[in-house]
């Protein structure tokens, strides 16, 4: 009688978390590592008590010091790694290693240089068994989407930086995957084209309406994009706070960068990071 009742509460469970996209429960990561005086391994403990909840659609970003565990929740997100405890599920499914449901992309492009714009977008449809036809028609629209017309042929050596990372984002979004997971996509391109990519992703997002996690170490770009910027502590990374960003959309740089909101938003993340308070939120909810 008890484990039917334990069963109930357990689908129960599910069911009030089926409005999220992704539900991630007590994540839990640690490595053995050598000691200083390498006679025996030690644990570091990379990742505590993490939870957090994202909705169908939304646009998550993740900020925090360096070191605090940020692509490594992103790593175990993607299903490259694996979680010491704890669980996290997309669309109710547990996470237990990489799908198509899922696109990443990376700061460093991870384009294939032998392949051209047109070849790179194509490659996940390659995967999927696609015809001839349909894929350079996806490829066409994506290629359309990221404004490289043109640009078909071209090898990635004779790409800008910008270049480069919008044929990411269209390879990524080709493939039509749930999710999306960038880890600091625009940190290797200057600051003119990085806030002109920020506009071009916010503008992607709206059209496609896909789930987005945004890792960064800019809370300028945190606040820009997101609807939520999830705070983190130093290690163990746990989440110290998730901040609401009530900025309107479509959002324009010039013009959000000034506001009050933007600007109290940006100080109180900068607080977090910077402050010495201890107050860990244990377990975010929207």
């Amino acid at each position: 009688m008890k484990k039917v009742v334990e069963k109930s509460k357990q689908e129960s469970v599910n069911i009030k978390d089926r409005q999220y996209k992704i539900v991630i429960d007590n994540v839990r990561k640690s490595y053995n590592i050598k000691s200083q005086n390498r006679q025996k391994d030690e644990e570091f403990l990379a990742l505590d008590n993490f939870s957090l909840k994202v909705k169908k659609g939304e646009f998550i970003t993740v900020v925090g010091p360096s070191g605090c565990g940020k692509s490594t929740f992103l790593d175990i997100l993607a299903g490259l790694s694996r979680p010491t405890s704890g669980k996290v599920y997309i669309d109710g499914k547990l996470i237990t290693g990489p799908a198509l449901d899922r696109g990443i992309i990376l700061q460093g492009y991870a384009l294939f240089p032998w392949r051209t714009v047109e070849k790179n977008i194509e490659f996940g449809l390659e995967i999927k068994g696609m015809t001839k036809d349909l894929k350079q028609q996806i490829s066409k629209k994506f290629i359309d989407l990221v404004g490289l017309n043109g640009f078909e042929n071209r090898y990635p050596h004779e790409l800008s930086g910008g270049m480069k990372q919008r044929v990411a984002i269209a390879r990524a979004l080709a493939y039509d995957p749930e999710v999306l997971l960038m880890d600091e996509p625009f940190a290797a391109v200057d600051a003119q084209t990085r806030e002109s990519l920020q506009e071009e992703l916010l503008n992607i997002w709206e059209k496609t309406n896909k789930t987005i996690v945004f890792i960064t170490h800019s809370i300028e770009e945190a606040v820009f994009l997101a609807d939520r910027v999830v705070v983190m502590s130093t290690n163990p990374g746990r989440i110290k706070e998730i901040i609401n960003i009530k900025l309107p959309r479509p959002r324009i740089n010039a013009q959000i960068r000034t506001s009050q909101e933007f600007n109290s938003n940006r100080n109180r993340i900068w607080e977090l990071l910077h402050g010495d308070t201890d107050k860990i939120q244990v377990e975010a909810s929207v």
